[in-house]
């Protein structure tokens, strides 16, 4: 890694070249930019697990830590490739006046001609799509569960701000789940009479859980409470008995439906580098996503 201090976006961008030109690969193979706003406290798990993801997806990695805002404008940053990483990444440090025109360094960084995603792994802003950084990106990532305070609340307040191309990463945890489920009523095509799902008690994931499966399913959902770890069980009911998918330790799931043996299901909780790079792998708007966001604002009694 290359220490640039009181530097400019120019700078970081010949620095790019450079790395390029010494790793002995001066052509981009980069399929995307990727900016992480996070604190500096998160910054560097934030970057590792970016490192992981862009295995799968070469990227330009961009950290950004807002600082202090007051006093004289200061850019320093750690520029770099290779070392495990699928692209080039640059961790940039704003302190003084450009801390509030964050965008002005970031902009010019951008890989042209190609999509941008942005992954706030800690604290989102309010409303991500009005962010002066979230406005350069087409796909923003934001983790309610990893907030300090006030999870739950943190998950209504981005589907009260849900824009195309939001997604939490809340969400994404739930993609195993969906799937088993969905199987689930493949296998027994029964009408459904009322759903229940068990979890920890602040659990922004159960909270989406609870909102898909009455939006789709068009019946109450109760929401039951667990030690966990995160969901521990979803039992659907149905005229010839429950189905349901019960797992007490984050890793293997019981699956038991009607007149059937019980059989084992693996459904291990997933680390955030695997989050990430699943919801890295699609930038349209996720429909599936912004109608679950509706449904648990109205099943909270808000509007939109």
């Amino acid at each position: 890694m290359i220490e640039l201090t009181d530097t400019t976006s120019a700078e970081i961008a010949a620095e790019f070249v450079r790395a390029r030109t010494r790793a002995g690969s001066p052509a981009m193979g980069m399929v995307m930019t990727l900016i992480i706003v996070a604190p500096e406290e998160d910054a560097v798990e934030a970057m590792q697990a970016a490192k992981r993801a862009s295995r799968e997806h070469p990227s330009r990695v961009l950290g950004v830590i807002l600082g202090d805002g007051r006093g004289a404008p200061h850019v320093n940053a750690q520029v770099g490739s290779g070392d495990g990483w699928g692209g080039e990444t640059a961790l940039i440090r704003l302190k003084g006046e450009v801390v509030k025109h964050a965008e002005s360094v970031v902009l010019p960084l951008l890989l042209p001609d190609s999509p941008v995603a942005i992954w706030w792994p800690t604290s989102a802003p309010p409303e991500p799509a009005d962010d002066p950084l979230g406005r350069l990106a087409q796909r923003r990532i934001t983790d309610a569960a990893a907030v300090s305070r006030g999870k739950s609340t943190a998950m209504l307040n981005q589907c009260r701000s849900y824009a195309p191309g939001n997604t939490d990463l809340a969400w994404t945890r739930l993609t195993p789940w969906r799937a088993l489920l969905a199987a689930a009523l493949d296998q027994h095509p029964l009408k459904v009479t009322g759903a229940k799902v068990t979890a920890e008690k602040i659990s922004p994931s159960a909270d989406l859980l609870v909102a898909w499966l009455c939006d789709r399913l068009k019946v109450a959902v109760e929401r039951g409470t667990s030690a966990g770890p995160g969901i521990t069980e979803v039992t659907m009911d149905t005229k010839e008995g429950p189905i349901s998918i019960s797992r007490s330790d984050g890793r293997l799931a019981t699956f038991s439906s009607p007149h059937r043996p019980d059989r084992p299901v693996a459904l291990k909780r997933r680390e955030v580098p695997a989050l990430l790079a699943e919801e890295l792998r699609r930038l349209d708007e996720d429909d599936m996503y912004a109608a679950t966001a509706a449904k648990l604002v109205k099943l909270q009694g808000g509007k939109k």
